[in-house]
């Protein structure tokens, strides 16, 4: 962390005295010169190391644009704290001046009827807009995208496009594409402003744009933008429909929230918690409770089987007992193979680097990377059979461990891709379940093997 990054850290400390010397003072035009030279999420940070009182006035304190940029820094839960501090007219001017995709974030987190009240207090023209983008499904690209952006024809001029620039351009999210787009509001191609501004004032837009322009379709999944930023390593990709009618852009910034949304939603699933929306450390008791109990009852249901599997060998054990010395290192062996495969796996299909029908290639690759990964532990495993049960135990354990690692990792590479044939999420193949799936197999596969190995009759 640099030097930077700890100055970041300790703003809000370092302000805080100040700031409420100038609270007691009724000093706003103070709070807001102080604030002025800050970064936006640091002021966020800011107001919530303050009481209620204090964290009101100041940031009433901030000018109307500022203010609604800290507010879109807030978490959902600490923004609908602070609106209910606001009054109405507040409120309607905080909501006017936030961005149109920061709007609807606001409008999808927080709960019903916050939401309805904003709604009704929304001048009519961001109302509309406000529903306009509320009618695309959860988690489209429909929801992230923001109407505010520049198009021109591509049979104007750079005079003309320039003045249209200068005209046009405080009310956009961004300047540096700039769409061409037909009368009929298709989308053309692209131009950059830098090319606009060093081109000759009578060249046309024409010559100057790229008609190979990467874009996103308003229906798509949100985690298809994620991947086109990556692929194309741009920083705004524009929104059409069926038809290429351009109906919006979205910005690198909404996209790189999305990703962190996402990555976080698939640590959770892979250590088999339920979706954790908010931030951990305002959850409730009761919350965590919620997320964690069902996944883990689950896991409990599971494993009865891999108990069971034990019982019913229940004369193989008695005959040696030196089995049951080696049964926790086989299944575990079992299981981490199969995580690390999963985990593999599932990283590889949520950045596209593989893909469904990569399905056979990567069993064939998976097969050979474990049986040399068994034999290389069922060697190292023989010699503690040896010294524990004699020369017969070790080849039990030997075999078993090979067998075992082999049929884990199989397992662990092959769920992920089952969910997804299912059509379900592949990170739903958590770590904790294919290790339990995993512990059944072990269990099964040693006692198995050594029953008929040791010629033990039940």
């Amino acid at each position: 962390m640099t030097g930077t990054d700890n100055d970041l850290m300790q703003l809000s400390t370092v302000l805080k005295p100040d700031i409420l010397d100038l609270i007691a003072a009724r000093d706003w035009n103070g709070i807001r010169e102080a604030l002025t030279s800050w970064p936006a999420p640091e002021i966020a940070d800011l107001l919530f190391a303050l009481d209620k009182q204090e964290r009101v006035l100041t940031f009433r304190a901030l000018a109307k644009k500022p203010s609604a940029i800290v507010f879109s820094y807030l978490t959902p839960e600490q923004q609908n704290s602070l609106l209910k501090e606001l009054t109405d007219d507040e409120t309607r001017h905080l909501l006017e001046h936030m961005s149109p995709d920061d709007r609807t974030h606001l409008l999808e987190e927080l709960p019903g009827k916050v939401t309805q009240r904003l709604v009704s207090i929304l001048p009519p023209d961001d109302l509309q807009e406000a529903r306009d983008l509320l009618g695309y499904p959860a988690e489209s690209v429909g929801r992230l995208m923001t109407p505010d952006y520049l198009s021109i024809s591509r049979e104007w001029t750079v005079e003309e496009a320039l003045t249209f620039v200068r005209a046009h351009g405080r009310d956009t999210e961004t300047l540096n594409a700039i769409y061409v787009v037909s009368p009929e509001e298709v989308l053309l191609g692209r131009v950059l402003l830098r090319q606009l501004v060093i081109a000759e004032p009578n060249q046309r837009v024409a010559d100057l744009m790229s008609p190979a322009v990467a874009r996103l379709r308003a229906m798509e999944d949100q985690e298809v933008a994620v991947s086109a930023f990556d692929r194309y390593d741009v920083f705004v990709l524009p929104v059409v429909d069926e038809d290429d009618v351009l109906l919006g852009i979205v910005t690198v910034d909404d996209i790189l929230d999305v990703a962190q949304t996402e990555t976080t939603e698939d640590f959770h699933k892979t250590a088999s918690v339920g979706p954790i929306n908010i931030s951990l450390r305002e959850a409730s008791t009761t919350f965590l409770y919620r997320r964690r109990i069902i996944w883990l009852l689950a896991l409990v249901v599971v494993n009865i089987f891999s108990g069971a599997g034990i019982a019913y060998f229940e004369d193989t054990i008695a005959a040696t007992v030196a089995l049951v010395f080696f049964l926790p290192l086989l299944i575990d062996s079992a299981g981490n193979a199969g995580s690390q495969a999963s985990t593999l796996i599932v990283r590889a299909l949520a950045t596209g680097d593989v893909q469904m029908r990569h399905w056979f290639a990567m069993l064939g690759k998976e097969l050979g990377v474990s049986v040399l990964l068994g034999l290389t532990m069922a060697a190292g495993v023989s010699v503690m059979g040896v010294y524990r049960g004699g020369m017969d135990v070790a080849v039990v354990v030997s075999m078993t461990m090979l067998l075992v690692v082999i049929v884990g990792s199989l397992i662990g590479l092959s769920m992920p891709f089952i969910l997804s044939r299912l059509k379900l999420d592949p990170a739903t193949a958590s770590a904790p379940l294919i290790t339990s799936i995993a512990d059944i197999s072990g269990v099964l596969i040693y006692f198995s093997l050594a029953t008929w190995y040791l010629g033990i009759e039940g």
